[in-house]
């Protein structure tokens, strides 16, 4: 006589299983939710966090490298290092920093322009700007950026920190590159007002808190010794800043006087209390209005 196994009944599910499903369909859908990366459509991007989507610019507001004078060294330094990152060989993050106004952005989008000159689509260096705010997704953006087979400059324009942000100490390591290192397809570049990109009152607070003050100095320096190229902007000398004038009427056909250009410079600089080649622009885009002068920078 064969003894019958008594039925053990259905088996009871775990309580917590609806939940751990409802967060793996979440979890699925993010993943396949992310757009595919493709950097064939133009050379200029801006990355939103929110979406991780990079929006193609398909007209950058550049002003030709030509047109930006008293800067000369910095242009050099920048250009060499763009240039081998474009070619393949290694290149350094930069930083540009100083006074407001001094042709720091513009020279960034200037020297990309040059670079991409008389290259194939495929070998054109592509412009990625991150807005400060989305700096905490810089990790996510350089994975993504990882997949793509095009080099590209990353750029963050007015680059700093207040009060109680942390994400400088997070941006430290996304520089180094953790782990994997930094995609061998990418540089960062960014501008500051700041050589150092902190708040006087963080520095202060981290000196405060340190134990040694040569702890306080060398997390004041960590970031910004991150990028293994430093270029300063300085407030421009009259003789530079009329000659940016200069060629900024030339080259936008705004036909005044000799006499009469410079003394409207000057007035001009005179009443915002600077010289800088935005004080210079903003001069030439009131000219341009007055003379009914139409400015397209597209086809410059």
């Amino acid at each position: 006589m064969v003894k019958k196994t008594p039925s053990k009944g259905p088996r009871m599910a775990h309580p917590l299983s609806p939940v751990l499903e409802r967060i793996a369909r979440a979890l699925e859908q993010q993943t396949s939710a992310l757009p595919e990366i493709d950097l064939s459509s133009a050379d200029a991007f801006v990355w939103h966090a929110e979406s991780a989507a990079l929006t193609p610019v398909k007209s950058v507001n550049r002003v030709p490298l030509a047109l930006l004078q008293g800067i000369e060294r910095q242009t050099e330094q920048l250009l060499d290092n763009t240039r081998r990152h474009a070619d393949g060989y290694p290149a350094n993050n930069a930083l540009l920093w100083g006074a407001r106004g001094a042709g720091k952005s513009s020279l960034v989008k200037a020297v990309q322009a040059e670079v991409n000159k008389g290259r194939k689509p495929a070998a054109r260096l592509v412009l990625v700007e991150i807005h400060r705010e989305d700096i905490q997704s810089l990790p996510r953006l350089l994975a993504r950026l990882r997949e793509t087979p095009r080099r590209c400059v990353l750029f963050c324009d007015d680059l700093s920190f207040e009060g109680e942000d942390q994400s400088y100490k997070a941006l430290k390591a996304v520089l180094d590159g953790g782990l994997e290192g930094r995609p061998e397809n990418v540089v960062f570049y960014a501008t500051s007002n700041r050589r150092h990109m902190l708040a006087r009152n963080m520095i202060e607070n981290e000196r405060t808190n340190a134990i040694h003050d040569n702890e306080a100095v060398e997390e004041k320096v960590s970031l910004s010794d991150r990028f293994g190229l430093w270029l300063g902007f300085h407030n421009l000398d009259q003789d530079t800043y009329l000659a940016i004038i200069t060629g900024y009427a030339a080259a936008f056909k705004i036909r005044l006087p000799a006499a009469e250009l410079r003394a409207r410079a000057i007035e001009w600089s005179v009443t915002r209390g600077a010289r800088s080649g935005r004080v210079a622009w903003q001069l030439i885009q009131a000219l341009a209005g007055e003379l009914k002068i139409k400015i397209d920078q597209s086809k410059m």
